[in-house]
């Protein structure tokens, strides 16, 4: 795994842009993996303000998200497709027929985690974008999920489910389950790009890094991976450097 400290957000979004722009550049037909939350939003202002200025184009381009909440779809600003056109898709230039993501108001969820296992075996990741919760998950794959897992619908803990409270008016809106692609399908792509801000990730990133490889912290699994770069602001990795890893 190949590891890069920035001083800040704002240089690990520019770090992290860097390598998608890579891949952009060398295919724009690539498939983007994208991923939604606060870590990445730097990265998506940075690939809007590159097509608006450089005029990088995106019209080509696949993307599939990992995740979204079980009973919400674009009607509520909450959902991770609304985010995604709202932070990414609405100021560039991509088809948003070839945008996908999980429907999370799917009548029958076992078959809509069939269609997208389905479709992502059709087209592989050329650039996987995750971020890493405190307790070491990506995605939904909260700590337990088996290696081997695909999409699925994962019920989501309370520390999730407090944790994302602060995007809603209170906690009793915030979905109990999700859709989420499993791990093996993270695994899958060509190309991962990790990212990790903060002091409170500090412990999982280092686990992520220099941990075993273990279920009970889905991240390290990304250890296996052939080409994965992880770049993280000096806060979150503190750990790494107090123990001379970077």
């Amino acid at each position: 795994m190949k590891v890069i400290v920035t001083k800040n957000y704002e240089e690990m979004s520019e770090k992290a842009f860097e390598i998608m722009r890579e891949v952009v550049t060398k295919n724009p037909s690539a498939v983007l993996g994208l991923a939604t939350g606060s870590t990445p939003v730097g990265l998506y202002k940075k690939m809007i303000a590159d097509h608006k200025e450089n005029g990088t184009s995106y019209k080509k381009i696949h993307t599939v998200n990992l995740d979204e909440y079980a009973g919400l779809d674009y009607s509520s600003d909450q959902s991770y497709v609304y985010f995604m056109r709202d932070n990414l898709f609405d100021h560039i230039d991509i088809d948003l027929k070839n945008t996908n993501i999980e429907n999370g108001k799917a009548a029958d969820r076992a078959a809509e985690c069939a269609r997208y296992n389905k479709l992502l075996a059709s087209m592989q990741q050329d650039l996987q974008v995750l971020g890493i919760g405190s307790n070491g998950h990506i995605a939904f794959n909260e700590p337990g999920t088996p290696f081997g897992s695909v999409t699925h619908i994962v019920d989501l803990t309370e520390s999730t489910i407090k944790d994302n409270s602060r995007l809603f008016k209170n906690i009793e809106e915030v979905p109990r389950q999700a859709f989420t692609m499993g791990l093996k399908n993270i695994m899958n792509a060509k190309k991962i790009l990790i990212m990790a801000n903060g002091a409170n990730k500090a412990k999982a990133v280092y686990g992520l890094v220099a941990g075993e490889v273990t279920e009970t912290l889905p991240a390290s699994i990304l250890q296996l991976h052939p080409d994965c770069t992880l770049v993280c602001d000096a806060e979150a990795a503190k750990l790494l450097k107090n123990a001379g890893l970077v």
